[in-house]
């Protein structure tokens, strides 16, 4: 571990520290959009990171969750990637599906990531060519060849998928993502909007342990991007990739244009759905048609993670 990477995670441990002697005790939480919790602890570890990182790079940029954005950050090298506590809702609710993520993106790459997960007894650390660990001991994907079978965390999955396993679903996605390379998980799938804080230190991670990540469409992932954002992301075992995303090729191009069709008629401030993940299936069914054109969304919701769409063609109505 190089010294710029023990001090991140050290920076990280104390963040993660402080969030853990407040959980599950007395604190204020409020949703900042509806379906989108905040709590005053996710603030404080913001600041924390803050203070501690910008010390040890004051040339990086910031893109953090829990502080608004500036078009500044685009004109540094090197930025700071931050979720101060990715999975909030698990936090607030007292379930231990929650960490502190941190990612050091240099020319549009992560080259430095850490996952803090105190209430789990779980540290993941990763240095771009240098490998990834979990409380030191050094992780290595699946060699898992054949989807079918495949390990998903998720808590649903419709008949299309059926052919998948079900395990834990931890609510934060750099969680799900870092089973991936601790070959708890062969797959993650994700089929919307995200935020790159939500992605950039657990992608470091599983690729470090020789996972496959990509966005929903296998696009190479870069960040420090104008609105911070990416389509989706897929960690996989490396031999799984390929036949992933072929599986999941006509309901990202569905999705792709669901979000066109949001942000045309209410701007891209608003979700479908709150910012944990989608389950790796979406919109199936017996039949359904996938083709862009066929579908129309007819009652999206915001406090739930159903949205269900109809088939002008089939007409036929599915769910998430």
């Amino acid at each position: 571990m190089t010294d710029l990477l023990a001090q991140v995670s050290e920076a990280a441990r104390a963040a993660g520290a402080m969030a853990l002697s407040r959980w599950q005790g007395e604190f204020k939480s409020w949703d900042k959009v509806p379906g989108e919790v905040v709590c005053e602890i996710d603030l404080a570890a913001n600041e924390m990171l803050r203070s501690a990182l910008r010390d040890l790079d004051p040339e990086a940029g910031w893109l953090s969750e829990e502080t608004a954005d500036s078009a500044e950050r685009l004109m540094r090298s090197r930025v700071w990637v931050v979720d101060p506590i990715d999975g909030t809702r698990d936090f607030v609710r007292g379930r231990p599906g929650w960490c502190v993520s941190v990612a050091l993106v240099e020319g549009g790459r992560a080259v430095l990531g850490v996952l803090d997960a105190p209430a789990r007894d779980e540290h993941w650390a990763a240095e771009v060519g240098k490998g990834a660990t979990r409380n030191g001991v050094t992780l290595k994907a699946s060699d898992r060849t054949e989807l079918p079978g495949a390990r998903v965390p998720a808590d649903m999955l419709p008949k299309v998928d059926a052919d998948l396993a079900m395990v834990f679903k931890p609510n934060s996605i750099a969680l799900r993502i870092a089973m991936v390379a601790s070959a708890e998980a062969d797959l993650l799938a994700a089929l919307r909007w995200g935020h790159e804080w939500d992605i950039a230190a657990a992608a470091l991670i599983a690729q470090e342990a020789g996972a496959i990540v990509t966005d929903a469409r296998g696009q190479t992932l870069r960040f420090n991007s104008t609105k911070g954002e990416m389509f989706g992301v897929l960690a996989t075992a490396p031999g799984i990739h390929a036949a992933a995303l072929e599986r999941l090729a006509a309901r990202a191009d569905v999705f792709a244009h669901v979000e066109r069709d949001r942000v045309l008629r209410h701007g891209r401030g608003q979700r479908f759905a709150p910012r944990a993940a989608f389950p790796i299936a979406a919109m199936s069914g017996p039949g359904s048609c996938f083709k862009p054109a066929c579908w129309k969304a007819i009652s999206p919701s915001a406090f739930s993670r159903v949205i269900t769409l109809e088939c002008a063609n089939c007409p036929r109505a599915s769910s998430v």
